[in-house]
């Protein structure tokens, strides 16, 4: 049997999850070890009883290691074990590390300087500006952005690191085969080439809700702390952030609107003391500058493309237009235009999807 094919014969076998694994690994070296390994030594273990013992010494799936392998090679995808040199550092210090990930693309050296930016999938549009802006701060400043590549703050979050020429990458609740949604195919495609696309789940898993929970904290474990831009009562941003703190992670919040729905699981946060309230991306670098192993005030700032293909005057236009509703005769003096003039710019952004109009001429960002 090949190394790889133990690693995913170990991790097939029924009873041993994420800690049980590691546990074999730290009493017998290596999953071929453990597989071989007299039934009293593997009893021996705590929390690992007669049956699991037993289902280590003889379930064997040979269809199911070979169906991996043979994927591997169809979606240009790796196996990074938990003793492999690609393995992210930061996560093989929290207590239930996967003992393996499917890994399209590669999770770099520098990518150990990674924050996460996590959020509600119902952003606001005061949410969706957050998350752009952060997230092309952060990767202005040499951070990788790490998030879950759902609908809402997680796909703007991994969208604007692109946009800006940065390194972002997402762990999915699904195998490399099934990403969710499935309409962030492309987007995962991008990711996977100036990035990495990572799961512990093998190919053929689906995105089911149980998942989910589990995928927060890798997301959380690989970073230097998390980011929470807006989340609800029971948002799964919320788990995120509790995997972060029990993990010895930071965790950072930026403060909602009060009475928002998408807001009260995030402002709750900040009222418990469980996260730092942030205003600015300063705010988490200068928590975070210990740590750093680079200097983020002296890396080269990358420019950050715009969202949509606007010239000149519409990119200038599109600057002054935020979440908050303006008015267009304050638009307009903002720029030395006419009303008339800045309705056209208005209009043209309209239509390209970058602004929406309320009654009363009022604007504001789609």
């Amino acid at each position: 049997m090949s190394d790889l094919a133990s690693w995913l014969t170990l991790a097939r076998v029924p009873g041993v999850g994420a800690a049980r694994y590691q546990a074999l690994l730290r009493k017998f070296g290596t999953p071929a070890a453990a597989l071989s390994a007299p039934t009293d030594e593997l009893t021996a273990i705590a929390g690992l009883g007669p049956q699991i013992a037993r289902a280590i010494r003889t379930h064997r799936d040979q269809a199911f290691v070979d169906r991996q392998l043979r994927l591997l090679e169809r979606y240009d995808a790796q196996i990074v074990t938990f003793q492999h040199q690609e393995y992210p550092g930061r996560l093989r210090e929290i207590y239930d590390p996967p003992p393996l990930l499917f890994v399209s693309g590669r999770w770099e050296t520098k990518d150990e300087q990674s924050i996460a930016i996590v959020g509600t999938r119902n952003a606001s549009s005061y949410g969706r500006r957050i998350a752009e802006e952060f997230s092309a701060e952060l990767s202005a400043h040499g951070f990788t952005v790490v998030s879950g590549m759902a609908r809402g703050v997680d796909t703007l979050a991994h969208r604007t690191a692109l946009k800006g020429n940065g390194r972002t990458v997402a762990v999915l609740g699904s195998g490399l085969d099934r990403p969710y949604p499935a309409e962030n195919r492309k987007l995962m495609a991008s990711i996977r080439d100036h990035g990495a696309v990572m799961t512990e789940h093998p190919f053929g898993t689906g995105p089911d809700a149980v998942n989910f929970p589990q995928r927060n904290r890798i997301i959380s474990g690989s970073t230097l702390g998390t980011v929470v831009v807006e989340a609800g009562e029971n948002s799964g941003a919320l788990i995120t952030a509790r995997f972060a703190l029990d993990q010895g992670r930071e965790v950072f919040a930026v403060p909602g609107p009060l009475k928002a729905p998408c807001s009260e699981g995030v402002n709750r946060l900040i009222k418990d003391g469980t996260a730092k309230l942030i205003q600015r991306i300063e705010d988490v670098v200068e928590e975070l500058a210990p740590h750093l192993d680079f200097d983020p005030a002296k890396v080269e700032r990358r420019p950050v493309a715009p969202s949509f293909d606007l010239s000149s005057e519409e990119e200038n236009m599109y600057s002054r237009v935020s979440s908050e509703p303006k008015h267009i005769d304050q638009l307009a003096s903002g720029q030395s235009l006419t009303s008339s003039q800045a309705l056209g710019v208005l209009l043209a952004l309209e239509l390209k999807g970058a602004v929406r109009q309320l009654p009363g001429m009022v604007f504001v960002r789609s």
